[in-house]
């Protein structure tokens, strides 16, 4: 018995033991800061600090102390025996070659100039040019190797066509997966780590490279970008793997070897916390936190935001899936100091809008008869997050558009972040991040948390990353933040000496590198696409006149389809939309005649013609705008390099019942040097027009040339043409200017 006893006690202590190597290993390896190199050896100014490599160029200096009471002290390396006068500056963590200020217990990084490394020097020293004293050294160890991103194996090619180039261990949060390739049939397949000599079901999934933890979707020899979440590095898995949570199996993966030497990470966790009970992460930027309590649920959403983003939730509306039309959902964003929250109904993924004295869209639901019933309680903007607090019924009281919240029952939700319109009434543009399956939740569930900490890249290393990528094209090292920074195709410029005629249709937005990265301005779902090109910038002559033929929907019972054109001073559009006083301080130019009352109509509604989205259950002769179309059919802006290969994506259709309406334009000495062509109903869908005297006075933009023609036909193949030489021209000088 007493040897029982023994044995059990023995047993607990080592798994104690084994706790607290494991504590201790999960709090270095989450504290990691590169190679260790050593630290400094003082002589002089108080001197002292902790030396790690990042990578073969920059140094991390731990808890750096000099009193800067040297005249002309320097960091300063060398490739001598022993520190002396030959050797070189190495700028400071500002990247200034100024001489050393004070530095109490600071830790900075500093990275060798020009093309030096670790592997060319011997010692790093404080460096008194002037009376040629050494303050502090420290010698590089002997085959000392500084980290750098590891090659480890391919993905193993077990089941649906996975397979993958070898992958790159970027730094201690990032996973570089080159030439993935997956089918996409698997109904719940997620990107899995965990511990364990092999993937196994205790495992947990990771975001995919866009930051969705949904079940992945088909790939194609695409380079993915992987981030682990929260806390999590490298150090704390043994594996990644494509893993079945349905079906608990391993479709492939790759085994992780231990003690990588490999670079830190380039981000920063941030820790926040919820007094709510309940937590589920949505996306790698947003979670959801919420409690019930009697009649009301409270709900928080945290966001990882820019300050003029949007966060939505709500209840979808439909009680089978997640589905954007019908659902009630709450608007919530910061502006200035200000957190707001505002109860939207959802009839249609456009901006609201008042067509034939009746309100469609993304409207509040004030604007539709409803009642604002959500209660703001707190809210903040901290650390790049945003957290607004606020809270509802869970019964209908009153308002037709609000949905009941069962807390017993499975309730399919929405979620989204996108833009706020920069207008005079903040109203949410197009979303960028939106559920691309469906999501359900039990409101009412015993409380558990499923989220992670947030994480935001580190500036510091971020821009030496990226200045690494541009010097090692052929292997680049790619940012894990590259789904949040985005390089815009635009803008886009349309200018041709002897065209005078412009088509005038719709297509997608783009995205955060479309429109939003053109103009900087939220916008619907549909732009105006100007001779094939997204709302380029337009050059025109004044005394020449123009036509547009335009093509953006001519029936007004389809709100998001109906777009007449007009030309204004206003850079924003949807004259329908603005209020008589606003109305008054932006002048017609054209595509909009008045009554003798006064009273606006639109002359230049022309039939529907798109470049939309491809589906499945669409084609040539029928053009969807449904839900489904919209929601889960958006295309990854982030996998083309430039417009071009985005657009040739596209698929275009054109209402063939109907014509265009033509809208002539003659640009007089009145019209001011910039004009817009805009929407007649929805706001921010257009661009600048350009009005200059004479176009070989003018160098501000890029020229090309046309080639004319007497056929009509051969003027549109002739269009292409330089449709693809202004492309070319726009993607090349943003090459060399990169």
């Amino acid at each position: 018995m007493n040897v029982s006893i023994r044995l059990i006690w023995l047993v607990s202590v080592n798994v104690m033991l084994l706790s607290i190597v494991h504590g201790q290993m999960s709090n270095n390896h989450l504290e990691y800061k590169g190679a260790h190199i050593g630290k400094l050896n003082s002589y002089a100014h108080q001197v002292s600090g902790e030396l790690y490599a990042i990578d073969e160029r920059t140094i991390l200096i731990k808890d750096f102390f000099y009193d800067g009471l040297a005249s002309d002290a320097y960091f300063w390396v060398g490739a001598t025996v022993l520190p002396s006068n030959v050797g070189f500056i190495v700028p400071d963590e500002t990247g200034r070659t100024n001489k050393l200020r004070q530095y109490i217990n600071r830790s900075i990084r500093i990275r060798l100039p020009d093309d030096k490394t670790i592997h060319t020097i011997r010692w790093f020293a404080i460096w008194d040019i002037r009376s040629q004293k050494n303050f502090a050294d420290i010698f590089i160890p002997e085959g000392f190797l500084p980290p750098a991103p590891q090659t480890i194996a391919e993905f193993s090619q077990l089941s649906n066509g996975i397979e993958s180039e070898p992958l790159v261990i970027v730094d201690a949060k990032t996973i570089r997966i080159p030439s993935f390739t997956y089918d996409g049939y698997r109904k719940q397949a997620y990107f899995w780590v965990g511990q364990g000599p092999q993937p196994n079901s205790a495992g947990e999934r990771i975001p995919n490279e866009l930051g969705y933890l949904e079940p992945l979707g088909p790939y194609r020899n695409d380079l993915l970008i992987l981030e682990l979440p929260g806390n999590m590095t490298i150090f704390d898995i043994n594996y990644i793997s494509v893993w079945d949570q349905e079906l608990s199996e391993n479709l492939g993966s790759v085994i992780i070897p231990a003690e990588l030497n490999i670079p830190p990470a380039l981000t920063t966790v941030i820790k926040i916390e919820s007094r709510l009970p309940n937590c589920e992460q949505l996306h790698q930027r947003l979670q959801v936190n919420w409690e019930v309590f009697g009649p009301q649920i409270t709900f928080e959403l945290i966001g990882q935001l820019k300050k003029d983003d949007y966060m939505a939730f709500g209840i979808s509306g439909s009680n089978n899936s997640s589905r954007m039309i019908g659902s009630d959902v709450a608007i919530a964003y910061m502006e200035t100091h200000l957190g707001f929250t505002r109860d939207y109904n959802i009839t249609g993924t456009f901006p609201c809008t008042n067509i034939l004295g009746h309100y469609r869209g993304v409207c509040p639901d004030e604007k539709v008869g409803g009642v604002d019933n959500y209660q703001v309680n707190l809210f903040e903007r901290q650390d790049s997050l945003t957290r607004i607090t606020y809270r509802r019924n869970l019964q209908n009281v009153g308002d037709e558009g609000d949905r009941i919240l069962d807390k017993s029952k499975t309730t399919f939700i929405v979620w989204a972040v996108g833009k706020l319109t920069q207008t005079t009434m903040k109203q949410p543009g197009f979303h960028y991040l939106y559920p691309k399956h469906d999501k359900s939740i039990v409101f009412g569930r015993k409380a558990e948390r499923n989220c992670f900490h947030f994480t935001t890249p580190r500036s510091d290393l971020l821009e030496q990353s990226q200045q690494q990528q541009q010097q090692q094209s052929s292997n680049p090292i790619l940012s894990q933040t590259s789904s949040l920074i985005t390089k815009p195709w635009g803008p886009l410029r349309l200018l041709n000496r002897t065209m005078t005629t412009f088509y005038a249709r719709l297509g997608d937005s783009g995205g955060l590198r479309g429109y939003y990265g053109s103009t900087g301005q939220a916008s619907p779902n549909l732009v105006w696409y100007i001779n094939g090109l997204l709302a380029p910038i337009l050059y025109v002559k004044r005394g020449r006149t123009y036509t547009f033929r335009v093509e953006g929907g001519n029936n007004p019972q389809q709100a998001e389809l109906y777009n007449p054109l007009y030309i204004t001073n206003d850079p924003h559009g949807g004259y329908t939309e603005l209020t008589e006083i606003e109305r008054k301080r932006f002048t017609v130019y054209a595509g909009v005649e008045f009554d003798r009352r006064g009273r606006p109509s639109p002359t230049s509604a022309g039939r529907l013609c798109v470049w939309r989205i491809p589906s499945s259950t669409t084609s040539n002769e029928t053009y969807d705008n449904s839900d489904s179309y919209f929601d889960k059919r958006r295309a990854d802006t982030n996998r083309y390099l430039n417009f071009i290969q985005y657009r040739n994506r596209l698929q275009f259709y054109c209402d063939s019942t109907t014509s265009a309406q033509i809208l002539q334009w003659t640009p007089n000495a009145s019209v001011p040097d910039i004009v817009y062509y805009q929407s007649y109903t929805h706001r921010n869908m257009g661009n600048r027009i350009i009005v200059v005297d004479d176009f070989y006075s003018s160098n501000n933009f890029v020229s090309t040339s046309a080639i004319t023609s007497g056929s009509s036909m051969l003027m549109i193949d002739n269009y292409y043409a330089t449709l693809l030489i202004i492309i070319m021209i726009h993607y090349f000088l943003d090459l060399s200017l990169s």
